[in-house]
């Protein structure tokens, strides 16, 4: 009887020992990962202030936060009586299998580091790359996220990125605007070229320098096409495309040029 009542009180003991445990652990824990909140605020805004690249900045932001939770949990683990040099045993013991299961993560981590070190696009740029196009919203630690032209967001693994082709629209600051507009065979095609001529001189978007071109570049079934090329600024590239377009209709129509568009001819017989 004495015997059974030691053991009952062995255990009460321990189970009072194991709540203390569990419950600093757990207040460690909540505790830990609010300090976490406040460092990265803390260290975002030194980030602003100092106007660190806003690639650079996102990358260095989602490592810190890891490195942070991983730190307070280990000291979690390490209240609940697993000793921190027993932890890295274990992770020693354990990096081989890690590293082959996460080799993939790993290139992903690697591709993130050469992209902020040669720099092949930064956030804002619109770039198109692995089937997906659109700007990049960030740059972390494993993946790149892109918000397309119609706001959907595109997550691609960094490996790919820092490896594979890619077009970036936005590094130059100019780019080539080009139009191909279709008149009739019987229209004035010297006539159709002073109309397009005159809307481009007229936009102040497009650059003087370098020249652009206004010629004939097909002649195509049903139509003679006309190309046009000019200069313009990267970021005015989409809003002068529509804006000529639209202008050259336009001034087609009031001027009597005819715009060509696929016709059938029905013959019935009797």
């Amino acid at each position: 009887m004495e015997k059974f009542e030691g053991i009952l009180e062995a255990l009460k003991v321990n189970a009072f020992e194991w709540a203390e445990h569990i419950v600093l652990a757990i207040v460690i824990f909540w505790i830990g990962m609010r300090v976490v909140k406040v460092m990265m605020r803390a260290f975002t805004k030194a980030l602003t202030l100092r106007e660190v690249d806003a690639s650079l900045s996102t990358f260095l932001q989602s490592f810190l936060k890891i490195a942070l939770q991983a730190v307070v949990v280990i000291a979690t683990v390490n209240q609940l009586g697993v000793q921190t040099t027993s932890i890295v045993a274990i992770l020693g013991a354990a990096g081989l299998a890690v590293g082959m299961a996460l080799s993939g993560t790993l290139q992903n981590f690697a591709g993130g580091a050469m992209i902020l070190m040669f720099k092949p696009f930064k956030v804002g740029d619109f770039i198109e790359a692995q089937g997906y196009s659109g700007t990049v919203k960030s740059i972390q630690i494993f993946t790149t996220i892109l918000t397309t032209s119609d706001n959907k967001q595109v997550v691609i693994p960094n490996g790919g990125l820092s490896n594979g082709s890619l077009i970036n629209y936005s590094a130059e600051a100019t780019r080539r605007q080009e139009w191909t507009f279709g008149i009739g065979y019987g229209d004035d095609v010297d006539k159709a070229k002073a109309i397009i001529k005159n809307i481009i001189d007229a936009d102040e978007r497009v650059l003087k320098e370098p020249e652009g071109l206004i010629e004939i570049n097909a002649l195509a079934d049903s139509s003679v096409n006309i190309l046009v090329r000019a200069w313009v600024a990267s970021e005015n590239y989409w809003p002068l495309y529509y804006a000529v377009t639209t202008e050259v209709y336009k001034a087609f129509n009031a001027e009597g040029i005819s715009i060509p568009f696929p016709q059938m001819d029905v013959h019935l017989q009797k």
